[in-house]
């Protein structure tokens, strides 16, 4: 295909492709033979934009700070006319659409709660919660693999970081879903297409219990986040010192909540995915669970959960031999450069065994590199070491229903074959 033509075979902003299937050859043509390429108006979107699929150039735009901008522009998490409406810098903005020096106070704040010795305190924990979600199949023999246990452990995990009761869960759960559904029919008012089913009354409820969680921990102080960043002090770029106030507490909380759980359930259910897809790995995978790390690496990198986040560009910039005028926007597709043949070879397959595996499912560096990564390693190590161990014979049944989306790469539905469950203690 030349450049010529991949204006007309290209649309990446068609949200029904990417609910069918992801388009891998269309990002390997992309990266052939413009790996910066300058995406058209399309029906789906009002205004082109910059479109970065090659492995090298993902890294050099995340290492470009400021001058490719998180907050400046409308629509700065969609692509073309999928927006979110602008916002001034500042307080009372959600962290990831901020830029340093902003985005470094606020990540200080948040990162309390995802140090090393905060994550690796979580190991036992996380062991014990895997087994238990397993032992709460009882003996069912067929099932949902998302909801009866891709979802369970991201859920447990985030709840207990933020400090929210384990039994409120199921509502950090369908809040989520209604937060990436936005554009799925699943969630969807059947008469009104474009309008999420619960969206308002989640984001009204979720703001609500966000409030009261906060007033708690104000009260009765705990050893979580929330209780941190309700007592937190930040500095300001002009050196005043102030408190959180509530919406931007209501704000982490949303991003700590959604973003807390659904990459790492979507990471889960492709892994599985992989592994029947590749049943060779799942085999060398049980005679030598020292590659677990490994494989855990191979599966962020073969199933990439966020596609893609975009730039705009503060002033007149170059990327890749392209001149990217102030005000243009930059997509830059993970799925795509995470299945560069310039760095991984036969990039798509899904070997366990790759090394170096410089992956760039959690971003291509820089200050947005994502703060739960190590948590998310941890809780993928320790779920597949439980699925494999004590489900020996799960099995894909049906077709893997996608989530219409075009950020988040998503599967809402899994038919599974759990088979028999094997004791935990001899697991």
């Amino acid at each position: 295909m030349s450049p010529s033509t991949l204006a007309t075979a290209i649309d990446l902003t068609d949200m029904d492709m990417f609910a069918e299937r992801e388009p891998y050859e269309l990002y390997d043509e992309l990266r052939a033979h413009s790996p910066i390429w300058r995406h058209p108006e399309t029906p789906h979107n009002d205004e082109p934009f910059w479109l970065v699929t090659s492995h090298d150039l993902i890294t050099k735009a995340h290492r470009m700070g400021p001058v490719l901008s998180h907050q400046t522009g409308p629509g700065r998490n969609g692509t073309g006319g999928i927006t979110i409406p602008d916002v001034e810098t500042g307080p009372g903005i959600m962290m990831i659409m901020t830029d340093p020096p902003d985005h470094t106070r606020y990540r200080k704040l948040v990162s309390r709660g995802f140090t090393p010795r905060m994550v690796r305190k979580l190991e036992v924990w996380l062991r014990t919660r895997s087994h238990l979600i397993i032992d709460s199949l009882d003996g069912r023999t067929e099932g949902d693999f998302v909801i009866d246990l891709a979802s369970e452990l991201p859920l447990m995990v985030i709840a207990e970081i933020v400090g929210v009761p384990q039994e409120d869960r199921q509502r950090l759960f369908e809040w989520t879903n209604s937060a990436i559904g936005r554009h799925d029919p699943e969630f969807q008012d059947h008469d009104d297409p474009y309008a999420p089913i619960n969206a308002p009354m989640d984001a009204f409820n979720m703001t609500m219990y966000a409030h009261e969680l906060v007033e708690e921990k104000r009260r009765c102080p705990r050893d979580d986040l929330m209780t941190k960043l309700a007592h937190a002090k930040v500095t300001m770029g002009d050196g005043t010192v102030t408190e959180l106030n509530d919406l931007e507490l209501s704000l982490f909380f949303t991003l700590l909540v959604v973003a807390g759980n659904e990459t790492t359930r979507n990471a889960i259910t492709h892994g599985l995915l992989a592994f029947q897809e590749f049943p060779d790995q799942l085999e060398l995978l049980r005679r030598h669970p020292e590659l677990m790390s490994s494989a855990v690496e191979e599966i962020l990198r073969y199933s990439s959960p966020v596609r893609y986040f975009r730039r705009t560009a503060t002033e007149d910039l170059e990327l890749g031999g392209a001149h990217i005028a102030a005000g243009e926007k930059v997509a830059l597709w993970y799925t795509a450069g995470n299945r560069d043949p310039e760095v991984f070879d036969d990039p798509h397959r899904f070997d366990i065994t790759r090394t170096p595996n410089p992956h760039i499912a959690f971003g291509g560096g820089g200050a947005h590199y994502c703060l739960g990564a190590n948590l998310a390693k941890l809780e993928l190590e320790v779920f597949f070491e439980a699925l494999i161990n004590r489900l020996p014979e799960i099995e894909v049944v049906g077709t893997p229903v996608r989530l219409r989306d075009l950020q988040v790469h998503g599967i809402k539905h899994l038919p599974v074959r759990y088979g028999p469950v094997a004791d935990a203690a001899a697991a």
